[in-house]
């Protein structure tokens, strides 16, 4: 994952609509939620939802789907564990040396 599309992600979720949102719909698993239920639990306008869903469908977090008349949301599984893994991937790796072995010689 390139650094830009990481920063375009967090950045998406770093509103709390949005990660409320995000966070309800991984909830939800492969099945998703319908856009009516969602704005019913986040009690907020359908404009408001819409704007939200946008921007988080832009940066590939999430997709929708039209059933019929019905649009379903999903958390997009793959790209959440990109960023998940951008994150964790270099943890420790500029460490000069093993945390647990300084921790036992003090």
């Amino acid at each position: 994952m390139k650094l830009e599309q990481a920063a375009k992600q967090l950045e998406a979720l770093g509103n709390p609509t949005r990660l409320n949102l995000y966070r309800i719909l991984v909830r939800a698993g492969e099945a998703g939620r319908p856009v009516g239920v969602l704005q019913e639990s986040l009690g907020i306008a359908a404009s408001t939802l819409s704007h939200h869903l946008h921007r988080l469908i832009l940066t590939g977090l999430v997709s929708q789907e039209r059933q019929a008349t019905t649009l379903i949301c999903r958390a997009n599984y793959p790209m959440m564990n990109d960023l998940i893994g951008f994150l964790a991937d270099e943890c420790c790796a500029d460490a000069a040396c093993n945390p647990a072995a300084d921790d036992a010689a003090a």
